[in-house]
């Protein structure tokens, strides 16, 4: 009883200290939740555009590789603009591009259509609004319960899933998947004003090295020697131990994440004979348990060792697909245990892995850095995606792509063993900045 009373103050006194923080943490989360419903619309719609228009899993798994190829392409780029202008506009221009994609996906018939249309401008959207540049936008606004609150916006990228994926899954059974892309069009564009009225314009650029006491200790440190221009910047992150080792494990997790759960989970729980409705449920009950998952990491990464947390979540996300194996030898009921397990260990990598750019690379590129790392998650995500079609049309089943899932996530946990927590004690007095 205690302990809940404690968390809850804890909470009210975080919101209560940081007001305006906490409004852009609940848009971010509006934010996501719609972007992360449109990336996953796909493998949701995948069984009718097979039946409409003739297209097989490996085609329209190429359709999703080619739209995280575009959001790769875009994620420095967005970064990088970030970092120099803000949020507000940003985020106006990418759910444009996003609804206008949707709109036109709804009205799509041939092949070119759907590349140019979801691959190239969807993808172009998805790369604007996205988990990177809400995790760089709350840290500038966070010092304290930075992970914390990067968890609560990230967990918006599986709300969607449980209040609007079901409610698409509903309206594609009942009337076509081409309403359900013009229903998600439409909630588009309701966030427009949202996000225009709720952000400040600027309010999250960092345009000098905040030092002293203000920045005290090795994060003020690190934001002394960044570069002015983009190159020079991304020759800075390339040397940086620390960011290859991040870049490595992120790049598998968009492997196993996005390209592999995001786009096959619907059709493999298809394909054990689980009707459509009750498999989009199992997806909203990953991601209830998804915005569980990154809350607590984002909590923990304010608290314990980061690189360990973050080696746990892969190592146990990788044991997870073991479960997705079992499923059509011995229950399909497993499916549930299934989306509970990966769940938790699902997008809880984003709080540990933006907190660690922070004090490991400094606020003043967080934008570009978050954004490269986005652009090698994308590219994992579509080496995932095409890999599971090209396997299954090849094998007419997924076994060969689980185990390659448990594979490299192992690989990832050790990755992140590499890294050192740099983040003192509390018993320890904080170190001054160097002398100029």
């Amino acid at each position: 009883m205690s302990s809940d009373r404690a968390s809850g103050n804890f909470l009210i006194t975080s919101f209560k200290s940081n007001n305006y923080g906490w409004l852009v943490v609940f848009v971010m989360f509006l934010a996501l939740s719609m972007v992360s419903v449109a990336r996953a619309s796909i493998g949701l719609a995948m069984p009718s555009l097979e039946a409409d228009l003739g297209w097989s899993k490996s085609f329209i798994s190429t359709v999703v590789a080619w739209a995280l190829i575009g959001m790769a392409i875009t994620s420095p780029l967005v970064g990088n603009l970030l970092d120099r202008f803000g949020a507000r506009n940003i985020l106006v221009i990418g759910l444009l591009v996003i609804g206008l994609a949707l709109g036109l996906t709804s009205q799509v018939d041939s092949v070119w259509q759907i590349l140019l249309v979801y691959s190239v401008l969807g993808g172009i959207g998805f790369g604007i609004v996205s988990k990177n540049v809400a995790g760089a936008t709350i840290s500038r606004h966070f010092d304290q319960n930075r992970g914390l609150a990067v968890g609560f916006a990230n967990a918006g990228s599986t709300a969607g899933h449980i209040a609007i994926l079901p409610i698409m899954a509903m309206i594609l059974t009942a009337f076509g998947w081409r309403w359900g892309y013009l229903f998600l069009a439409a909630v588009c564009v309701v966030l427009l004003p949202v996000v225009w009225l709720l952000i400040k314009p600027g309010a999250d650029v960092v345009r000098t090295p905040r030092r002293g006491a203000e920045r005290a200790g090795r994060e003020a440190m690190i934001e002394d020697d960044v570069p002015d221009t983009m190159g020079g910047r991304l020759a800075r992150l390339f040397r940086n131990r620390t960011f290859l080792a991040l870049l490595g494990s992120y790049t598998i997790c968009g492997f196993t994440a996005t390209g592999m759960i995001d786009t096959h989970f619907l059709p493999y729980a298809v394909s054990c004979g689980i009707p459509l409705v009750t498999s989009a449920t199992a997806y909203g009950v990953l991601a209830a348990f998804n915005m569980c998952g990154m809350a607590l990491a984002g909590y923990l990464s304010d608290r314990i060792n980061r690189p360990r947390l973050l080696a746990v979540i892969y190592i146990m996300r990788g044991l997870s697909y073991g479960i997705l194996l079992l499923v059509p030898v011995y229950d399909l009921n497993l499916i549930w245990v299934f989306a509970v397990v990966f769940g938790i260990f699902d997008y809880s990598t984003i709080p540990v892995t933006t907190s660690l750019v922070a004090t490991h690379i400094g606020l003043r590129t967080i934008g570009l850095s978050l954004g490269v790392l986005a652009m090698f998650h994308a590219a994992g995500g579509a080496a995932g995606a095409f890999m599971g079609g090209v396997l299954f049309d090849a094998f007419q089943k997924y076994d060969l792509v689980w185990v390659a899932a448990i594979s490299v996530a192992m690989i990832a946990g050790v990755l992140v063993l590499t890294i050192s927590e740099n983040r003192p004690k509390p018993s320890q007095p904080v170190p001054a900045p160097a002398a100029a």
